[in-house]
């Protein structure tokens, strides 16, 4: 009884707040409810209710886990066409399965005769938290590694662009021959390609591109490139010497990762091989000492 009562109060809470959420005092009508009366047949249809109960939890769940700036960010590293209300309810269904697994203990306490209201609740609020922040976590282990990526690329194409240059080019045409090839920071290039074509200048373009990407390094390539272009100074001589600097930047950070490699090296070394020859070199005395007079 106890347990069916809580049931019943869960399911009656839940349904007194969908209806406080659907208050128009709490919900601001979007684009398409201000502009649908005046569009007549031309209006588009109005969403599922499964769908905007979705969209509602996204967006709360979204203010608990961080801004939406930070998220469209990180968002626009991977892709610039991806929208935050897209994550979001890539959020949720992650927490509605992280909610199911909670579920699933919550089922094995029952069968072990463990139950309790309280318990419960926390199990499937636990599960729902830890699967919205799996995938916020999923988000960051991507965009670190396509910084990586645009990183790892970067000399090269800086190499090509200080050749394509030098050899007579001007900078879009340089552009436009580097970003032929394949990897991350071509397509990048591509569509800032994209934006220049349709009327934005190669500076902006290129800025934009430095900022969406956060990286450093290709920050202070476009700047050195945009302060080349506004000054007049020859500009296959500053690429030249940014590819320079963007190999040393490469080789020294080569260098940092094979320091800490190196130290994760010594792990299996000092508790695997070392105690293994120690076994082996003392045990045979200790076998003699005792089989001795």
């Amino acid at each position: 009884m106890t347990s069916l009562g809580a049931g019943i109060g869960l399911l009656g809470g839940l349904g007194l707040l969908l209806v406080l959420l659907r208050l128009p005092a709490w919900r601001r009508p979007d684009l398409a409810d201000r502009v649908g009366p005046y569009l007549g047949d031309a209006a588009p249809r109005p969403d599922g209710a499964a769908r905007r109960l979705l969209s509602t939890a996204a967006t709360a769940l979204g203010g608990w886990l961080g801004s939406s700036a930070a998220v469209r960010g990180r968002l626009h590293v991977l892709d610039p066409a991806r929208e935050v209300a897209q994550f979001r309810a890539e959020q949720v269904l992650w927490a509605l399965a992280g909610a199911a697994l909670g579920g699933l203990g919550v089922a094995g306490l029952a069968a072990r005769q463990a139950f309790s209201p309280l318990g419960a609740f926390g199990l499937l609020l636990a599960g729902a938290l830890a699967g919205a922040l799996a995938r916020d976590h999923v988000l960051g282990v991507q965009v670190r590694r396509r910084q990586q990526q645009l990183l790892a690329e970067f000399p090269v194409v800086a190499e090509l662009l200080a050749l394509s240059v030098g050899a007579g080019e001007n900078v879009v045409a340089a552009l436009e021959r580097v970003a032929t090839g394949n990897g991350a920071l071509c397509a990048d290039l591509r569509r800032a390609l994209a934006e220049v074509r349709t009327g934005t200048g190669v500076v902006p373009a290129l800025e934009a591109f430095a900022v969406r990407t956060r990286v450093p390094e290709l920050g202070r390539f476009v700047d050195g490139m945009a302060v080349a272009m506004d000054r007049g100074t020859p500009l296959a001589d500053v690429l030249r010497a940014q590819a320079a600097d963007a190999r040393d930047t490469d080789r020294r950070r080569l260098l940092e990762a094979g320091g800490r490699k190196e130290v994760l090296m010594m792990v299996p070394v000092v508790f695997v091989v070392l105690p293994v020859t120690v076994v082996f070199a003392v045990f045979p005395g200790l076998a003699v000492l005792q089989v001795g007079p």
